[in-house]
């Protein structure tokens, strides 16, 4: 990760906090993927921290706002090296938890450079962060000025914990729901925003397509103002709640044929970040099966 910038940022813009575990990348770049049994040669390699939480914060540092990390972490080489990594970003780590006789979380990372693809292989630490670690002045602190709080699920019971705290101060609650996780609903019901990976949305609602089961999560989970879904190299997928006060056509419309309609308007050739929206329709169909 690069150095942060040194512009000050305003002391009064609102805070984003995140909540999950830092993992360490050992990356490797290969020409491509080996067969099994098979002896080759990297054509790169890097170690760097990795996570979802760590890496979403360190983009939102990048991007020019204030953040700050609750995870624990352990004492060891490792972790040290991300906690200072995401120090250098600027990443606020002083809500850091220190876990003496820890291991820190690893991942193997072989980036395979013939399919433009990555698998990675992760190996577990310890120990989790708990609830019975976030005592209520911690959780007053930690939540002092927060607009965001992003979650993902993955110490969710610490998480919940937080989660329910930060709904209590009117907190917005951002979770990245890459797959599903035993106790992912409870936190899913109090999301303000949800980003999915590509087959999250219909893992979890067993709907027949992608659109439809955007539609089903908005049903499902009133309180969220729009949910994502990524599709890697293809860019992603928002569907958005529209306020009543929002106008647009009161004509009912199918889902999936919107969503078709969609990707046949848009330009996937283009070297620029392109945007194709629809307008705001009044009720969505699911197309019947």
């Amino acid at each position: 990760m690069s150095s942060f910038s040194d512009e000050t940022i305003p002391s009064h813009q609102p805070i984003v906090l995140g909540c999950g575990q830092l993992c360490l990348d050992y990356l490797v770049t290969v020409s491509s993927f080996p067969n099994p049994d098979q002896k080759i040669r990297c054509t790169s390699s890097k170690v760097q921290g990795g996570g979802n939480t760590g890496n979403s914060l360190t983009c939102v540092a990048r991007l020019g706002f204030p953040c700050r990390i609750l995870a624990k972490v352990a004492d060891d080489s490792q972790g040290r090296y991300m906690v200072e990594e995401l120090e250098s970003s600027g990443v606020d780590t002083s809500f850091c938890l220190n876990a003496k006789d820890g291991a820190s979380h690893f991942n193997y990372v072989i980036v395979d450079n013939q399919t433009n693809t990555r698998t990675c292989i992760y190996t577990p630490g310890y120990p989790p962060l708990l609830p019975d670690d976030l005592t209520e002045s911690l959780l007053l602190s930690v939540l002092d000025g927060v607009r965001v709080l992003y979650v993902n699920g993955r110490s969710r019971e610490a998480e919940l914990l937080l989660a329910q705290k930060a709904h209590s101060k009117n907190i917005s609650i951002l979770i990245n729901a890459e797959k599903r996780r035993a106790g992912l609903d409870e936190l899913l019901s109090l999301a303000d925003y949800a980003i999915c990976s590509t087959n999250f949305p219909q893992d979890w609602t067993e709907s027949p397509s992608s659109p439809s089961a955007l539609l089903s999560m908005l049903i499902r989970l009133p309180k969220l103002k729009f949910v994502i879904m990524t599709l890697g190299e293809h860019g992603c997928v928002m569907l958005e709640r529209c306020s009543d006060e929002v106008s647009g056509s009161e004509e009912e419309t199918d889902i999936d044929e919107l969503h078709e309609s969609l990707k046949q308007n848009t330009d996937y050739t283009s070297l620029l970040p392109v945007c194709n929206s629809s307008v705001c329709v009044r009720k969505w169909l699911q197309k019947k099966c």
